[in-house]
Order: C-alpha cells, then sequence, then structure tokens
C-alpha cells in the first residue's frame, strides 16, 4: 500500500526504496527514481521497478523476510554499479541505493593498468631473454628457433612460428615452430599454400611492418579455415612480425594467443625491435658464412642509367669505379669512388643535383681524376644487396651505364637476389660464376704483413701497442712514446700512419 515518505528521506541525496513484506514498492525517492530511471514505481513489485543485476543479489533479499545485507553490484539495464543495502523493518524492509560507478571504474583501471604493467614486464623479460640469445646465434635456423622456442614455450602466448621466404619467390616456408599448435597451425600452413587467400604473416612480409589480428575470429582477412580452427583451439589473438634488415624482409614470425586483446600498443613496439634485431641477425649470419666460405657465387648485373652512380658517369662523361662502401644507418650509404677524367670542382658541381647524392668529400684529387666520399641516400642496389646477405665485390660506371659485381655464399640465395634486384633496380642479371678462393692461415696473414712493413714501422708498432698508446684511455701520449723512441711526434705519427695503412690494406685487400 503506497504511503507518504518522510520528507527529509524524500529529498535524501541517495536512493531510499521502501518494500512490504509482499515484495511491493510502497514508497520511493527522487534520487532513487533517477538511478534506477523509474516512474511509477509504487503499489509495483520490486523485480519490476528495479532492473536485476549481475548477481540478483537485491532479488535474493527479499525472499521471505527482508535480509540485513549489503553488497555492490553492476546493473547492465542501467550500466551503473550500485552500493545497495537492505535493512528490514517491521512491514517489510528499506533499500538504500547509491551510485558507485566512477569509484568502480577508476578502481577497475588502476586494476587493469596494474595487470598490463605486470604482464608488459613479465613480455620485456622473454623478449630481453630473445634478443640476448639472438646476439649470439651463428646461423639462420639457430636463430629460428631462438624465437619459435622463446616465445612458443611461455604461459603468454599459444605458440609461435618463424617461416623464411623461399629461395627464387616471395613463398614462405616454416623453418621453426613452438607450443601447443593445435589445428590452428595445421590451417595455417594449409593457407600459405592457397594463392586465393593471404595470411597476416604474408601481409606483414608484403609491407614489411607488424601485422596483428584480435580479435582473429572476426577479421574478415583471415582465412576462414584459420578463424574456424582458432575457435575450436580457443586462440583469439594473431601478431605477426617481419625479421627484416633495411630495405629487405628475411621472413616473419607469428605468434598466437588465447586473449582477445593479447597485444597492446606497448607490446607491439618490443615485438618490432625484436623483428629488427633478428633481421639483422639473419644478415649477419650471411654475411659470416660468407665471409667464412672457400668458395663464392659470382653474379655479374648490367646497371641501367637508374642508379645513382651511373647518372654521375654520365653528367662527368668519366669513369666512375667504387672503391668501397660502408652502410650508414638504415638506407644510407658512404659510397667511396675513384673518377677519371674529372676534377673534384666539377664532381661537386654536377652530384648537387643528382637525387640521392646528400653530401660529397673529396679525399684526395688532381686535375685529371679524383677520389670522393658520395653520401648516398634511399633505396639503392648497392644498398639492397647488402640487406640480401651478398658482398659488393667490384661495380664500374661509364657513359650512364655501369657493371656490378656481387659475391654471395655458394648456398645462398643467389636466385632471389638476382630477382629482387633485377626486379626492382634498373638491372639485368648476365651472369653466375662459382668461384674458389684462397684461405689465408693467420702465420701467412702476419708473414705478408711483416714483409710490407718497414723496420722503423715494425718498431714504431710495437713500442706504441705495448706502451698502450691504442687503449682508451691511452697509456701513454704520442709525445711519450715518441721520447722514448727518441723520434719526435710528427715523425712518430707518420711511421704509425703508414703502418696501419699497410695493416688495412691486408685486412681489408680486395674488400669493397
Amino acid at each position: 500500500m503506497a504511503r507518504t515518505m518522510d520528507e527529509p528521506f524524500q529529498h535524501a541525496p541517495i536512493g531510499i526504496v521502501e518494500v512490504s513484506t509482499d515484495g511491493a514498492v510502497t514508497a520511493i525517492n527522487e534520487a532513487a527514481r533517477s538511478l534506477i530511471d523509474a516512474d511509477d514505481a509504487v503499489d509495483s513489485p520490486l523485480a519490476e521497478v528495479v532492473p536485476r543485476s549481475v548477481d540478483d543479489s537485491l532479488l535474493g533479499a527479499f525472499e521471505g523476510t527482508a535480509t540485513d545485507t549489503s553488497f555492490e553490484e553492476y546493473f547492465p539495464d542501467l550500466d551503473r554499479w550500485l552500493a545497495v543495502s537492505v535493512v528490514p523493518v517491521d512491514d517489510g524492509g528499506v533499500v538504500y541505493l547509491q551510485d558507485v560507478t566512477e569509484r568502480r571504474r577508476y578502481s577497475q583501471s588502476v586494476e587493469r593498468l596494474r595487470r598490463e604493467r605486470k604482464r608488459t614486464d613479465v613480455i620485456e623479460a622473454v623478449l630481453s631473454d630473445v634478443l640476448a640469445e639472438l646476439v649470439g646465434a651463428t646461423s639462420r635456423a639457430e636463430i629460428a628457433e631462438t624465437i619459435a622456442r622463446a616465445l612458443g614455450e611461455t604461459d603468454l602466448y599459444e605458440f609461435a612460428w618463424v617461416g623464411e621466404r623461399d629461395i627464387g619467390s616471395d613463398d614462405l616456408v616454416v623453418r621453426a615452430v613452438a607450443g601447443e599448435t593445435g589445428d590452428t597451425f595445421a590451417a595455417i600452413r594449409d593457407a600459405l599454400d592457397d594463392d586465393a587467400v593471404r595470411t597476416v604473416e604474408e601481409r606483414a612480409v608484403e609491407r614489411g611492418c607488424l601485422q596483428t589480428v584480435q580479435p582473429l575470429a572476426d577479421d574478415p582477412q583471415v582465412a576462414e579455415s584459420v578463424r574456424i580452427a582458432a575457435f575450436a583451439d580457443g586462440v583469439q589473438s594473431g601478431l605477426a612480425i617481419p625479421l627484416a634488415y633495411g630495405s629487405n624482409v628475411h621472413g616473419v614470425v607469428g605468434v598466437y594467443a588465447g586473449g582477445t586483446d593479447a597485444f597492446a600498443d606497448r607490446e607491439r613496439a618490443s615485438f618490432e625491435t625484436v623483428g629488427e634485431v633478428a633481421g639483422f641477425a639473419v644478415t649477419a649470419a650471411r654475411n659470416r658464412q660468407l665471409l667464412l666460405s672457400d668458395s663464392v657465387a659470382e653474379l655479374t648485373f648490367d646497371v641501367g642509367d637508374g642508379s645513382v652512380l651511373s647518372r654521375l658517369s654520365r653528367s662527368l662523361d668519366a669513369r666512375v669505379t667504387l672503391d668501397g662502401l660502408v652502410p650508414h644507418g638504415g638506407d644510407a650509404l658512404l659510397c667511396f669512388v675513384s673518377i677519371e677524367d674529372a676534377d673534384v670542382e666539377a664532381v661537386e658541381a654536377v652530384a648537387v643535383d643528382i637525387d640521392g647524392i646528400e653530401a660529397v668529400r673529396t679525399i684526395r684529387g688532381s686535375e685529371s681524376d679524383c677520389t670522393v666520399e658520395l653520401a648516398v641516400c634511399g633505396s639503392t642496389p648497392l644498398l639492397a644487396v647488402s640487406s640480401l646477405g651478398g658482398t659488393v665485390r667490384r661495380a664500374s660506371f661509364e657513359r650512364g651505364a655501369g657493371r656490378l659485381v656481387v659475391e654471395l655464399p655458394p648456398d645462398g640465395d643467389v636466385r632471389r637476389v638476382a630477382d629482387t634486384v633485377s626486379r626492382e633496380y634498373d638491372m639485368e642479371f648476365v651472369a653466375k660464376e662459382q668461384r674458389d678462393r684462397s684461405v689465408t692461415t693467420a702465420r701467412e696473414f702476419r708473414d705478408e704483413l711483416n714483409d710490407r712493413l718497414t723496420e722503423r714501422q715494425r718498431t714504431v708498432l710495437r713500442t706504441a701497442y705495448l706502451a698502450d698508446y691504442f687503449e682508451s684511455p691511452r697509456g701513454s701520449t704520442a709525445e711519450q712514446v715518441a721520447a722514448s723512441l727518441d723520434i719526435t711526434g710528427s715523425t712518430l705519427l707518420h711511421h704509425l700512419r703508414a703502418g696501419e695503412r699497410k695493416l688495412l690494406d691486408v685486412y681489408l685487400d680486395g674488400d669493397t
């Protein structure tokens, strides 16, 4: 039966609902009406006035005699958290309601951030271990196994796999896999062979950047067979990390997890670092293989006028020979070139107008020829060869065309290098030759160097070395070493430079 609520309660800042013994609302104040969106509440059953909460604790408190209880629950229809207190009275019970949504959401945010931070710490520890192992990896197979095992065998992810671009094509070949793969990995593997669909890993390789699918089942770009298998296995998120160095993508890592939001922005940034380090490690392994090989595959290309050095030779009407190059940052090279029939002033005047040449520095020059350092930026075949694991052995350019000779390990990706360089640059593959190279022992190296050094240069180098002149900080200054040898400082530096030059000649002989 309806009754009038006392004035102080009617205007109270919290919601008040009075309920009879038979569960009907007898009075309700304005705060309660506002909280539960109730208009015609009086004389209506409590179950019809107050929307249901997640656990229905309020209705349970009025089963039979009103029960003295307090709780906080989420009410979905209201999209609010309410603090509820039930106080029994002689003729039923009184319900007190207070909106605690802001406090609960703040607490949830704090707890979510705390969980994310804890998870991030765990992930960064795992990735740190991966990076440490990658530094010591000596082969591509070891790199693939290291990444797959470190990521796939943790509690963070369901499984991980590593794919590498196949020789002579852009197809992905599985190199390593670890973790609980279920049916999902089998579906991914089948999708790799299906030209009608593109896996997230293939998209990562094509675009050269990290790709994420979460939730996986809702992404229409993922093959239906993969989505079905992932749903059955409880796999809900996927991440594809390209293994890239410079402009070249060697392969990809696929990581799969159970949560629908397993890869947050901060985690993705850490995974990008792993991809970059792994890409560098693959390149280093290929270069190490080339360095230690007794034989090499030598590829020859004709270069068109799209090359920076081709354009320089045409503009100067001169012969340009590459003496050596040094990678300098992600997409930059320092090219040391000798130019015949052109002086330094002519080179500097022409180079500033050629796209890709950022700076010119004279090494030495005369009226008829010169040697200069060119800072070359952007995508070039020289940089592409380096990122693909090759070494530019010789390169010369004349009248807007040139010839480039590249060395690769005997079991290197010869076809892919040839196809990639020819397709992406103005170059034509001419020939491939297998060449043996002589093995120089440590004794032969020392003997050759000893033959090149004069007695005075050997004495100066040995004295400076033993006096810790080459240490940092130095144990002796140039003046102190010179005084020990009873020569002037300038004479000492002359002999040091001459000896160091001969040492580097032997070490870098023929290496461009």
